[in-house]
């Protein structure tokens, strides 16, 4: 069996699927195929987030395209507001502070809260932490819900989703592309769109494309009972190491320690040994009891070496788009980041984000 069309998106995660929407908003004409490799969309990343909308999350290259998101994600009906408090150890109270002037600099709602108003929100707080950066329009994601409305907003437009779609081989030809899936079908497409996530340079290999160093890396979350049960009103709470976030959830607190371990692209699964320093790392924050652990899962979140997103046509393969390296912060800035890609890959003039810190040809080397 074979297919054509204009446009392959490979990949049909947060990243894929927000891109064909935004494709479909621009009215762009021709086919459109989205291949996932899976047998359901947003298996690997987008499927095990604990996402929120978070300003300072990723840091200040990110926070552009976040805030240029927020307005639409609140037309979707997808936020819930949660706040956002960033603690500090004894210590680091200049760090805290220069956190706060930097991103407030940027328009963020951010403010400094001492000992008293940490403790407040965060009660049995170790006294280790002195102060803190509270973020008031910090919010939940139903990450779910706007994944599907993705998937039908493209579906609507007449993109097609092609499931169990694995690409196994890509060969440039004459002025496009033809792809083999693993099960033997075969597409031609004039683009390709490279929103294969942990598997982006594996496939940029495959185009004839340089590798970006876009690396895959675990991450552990954790469901568990404590006592006292967390309030509904606890923020999300992290620390300037990034060494933990929590967060309640249906009564029950969701935590990571924050691991970053690199790993070829897999169907990632939590190791104990970063279940328990999560929970040894909760132990030292907080004089909660965990009382059991519910559940444990992991996911993949990918980075390119300066942990920026990349959004554009590949610098020296024709025809090669990447839409990759979105790491944890690829869902809550999804609006504005299909939006930029889907103009930079339509020839179209871009909005208010500037483009430039996030082309491919970034990584280009000068000999």
């Amino acid at each position: 069996m074979s297919f054509s069309c204009d446009i392959a998106i490979i990949g049909a995660g947060m990243a894929g699927a927000s891109l064909a929407a935004a494709l479909v908003a621009h009215e762009v004409s021709g086919r459109i195929l989205m291949l996932e490799g899976e047998d359901r969309p947003g298996y690997h990343a987008t499927g095990r987030s604990a996402a929120f909308w978070h300003e300072t999350y990723g840091g200040p290259g990110v926070q552009p395209l976040s805030q240029a998101s927020g307005p639409a994600l609140w037309d979707l009906g997808v936020l819930h507001k949660r706040r956002g408090l960033t603690l500090a150890r004894k210590g680091q109270e200049a760090e805290l502070h220069a956190f706060v002037a930097r991103f407030a600099a940027l328009g963020v709602r951010i403010s400094v809260a001492d000992r008293a108003v940490i403790t407040h929100y965060i009660p049995g707080l170790s006294p280790d932490y002195v102060l803190g950066a509270l973020e008031e329009d910090c919010c939940d994601i139903d990450v779910a819900a706007l994944h599907q409305h993705y998937l039908a907003e493209a579906r609507q437009g007449g993109v097609e989703l092609l499931c169990d779609a694995r690409v196994a081989g890509v060969v440039r030809g004459g002025e496009g592309w033809a792809l083999t899936l693993a099960d033997g079908r075969s597409i031609s497409a004039r683009l390709i769109v490279n929103a294969a996530g942990a598997w982006a340079d594996q496939l940029a290999v495959m185009a004839g494309a340089a590798p970006l160093g876009i690396t895959p890396y675990r991450r552990t979350m954790i469901q568990a009972r404590v006592d006292p049960a967390p309030s509904d009103s606890l923020p999300l709470v992290l620390d300037l190491d990034e060494s933990f976030y929590f967060k309640p959830e249906s009564g029950r607190l969701w935590l990571t320690p924050h691991d970053e371990t690199p790993t070829p692209p897999c169907d990632a699964a939590p190791e104990e040994i970063d279940v328990a320093l999560g929970i040894d790392r909760l132990e030292k924050i907080v004089d909660w009891q965990v009382e059991r652990i519910e559940h444990r899962w992991a996911g993949l979140r990918s980075f390119a070496p300066d942990r920026l997103p990349v959004y554009g046509f590949d610098a020296d393969v024709p025809g090669f788009f990447w839409c990759a390296g979105q790491g944890g912060f690829g869902i809550q800035t999804a609006p504005a980041g299909s939006d930029l890609a889907a103009r930079l890959l339509l020839g179209l003039e871009v909005g208010a984000v500037s483009p430039e810190a996030y082309r491919p040809g970034r990584f280009l080397r000068e000999d």
